[in-house]
């Protein structure tokens, strides 16, 4: 891909980030809605910190911990108000997406 130069003359990577957001927007179309959001707190950058990472939590693990959310029977600050807004199929759709391998879910088409 040939890169155009910016204002001062020099060389912009924008084409060539552009091309790789468009890839990876494309490769999270397949997402439940609301799924790609939980990756922000429970993805890979949650290891090692408070936020549990789900990954490689099973589908119904994560559907069982929102139902406790949701109810009430799970104490949290955050997670009882973001469960509330999801229904059982939408929720059930988000565990099937989050229980995917990372590698997985960023390779559909």
């Amino acid at each position: 891909m040939r890169r155009s130069k910016n204002r001062r003359g020099g060389r912009s990577f924008a084409p060539v980030l552009l091309a790789g957001l468009m890839a990876s927007a494309s490769a999270w179309a397949e997402a439940a809605p609301g799924a790609t959001a939980c990756t922000g707190c429970h993805g890979r950058a949650a290891l090692g910190s408070a936020i549990p990472s789900l990954d490689g939590h099973a589908a119904d693990d994560i559907v069982a911990q929102m139902q406790a959310f949701r109810s009430g029977e799970r104490e949290a600050t955050v997670m009882g108000r973001i469960a509330s807004g999801y229904t059982e199929e939408e929720t059930r759709a988000i565990a099937e997406w989050l229980a995917k391998p990372e590698a997985a879910r960023r390779a559909q088409p």
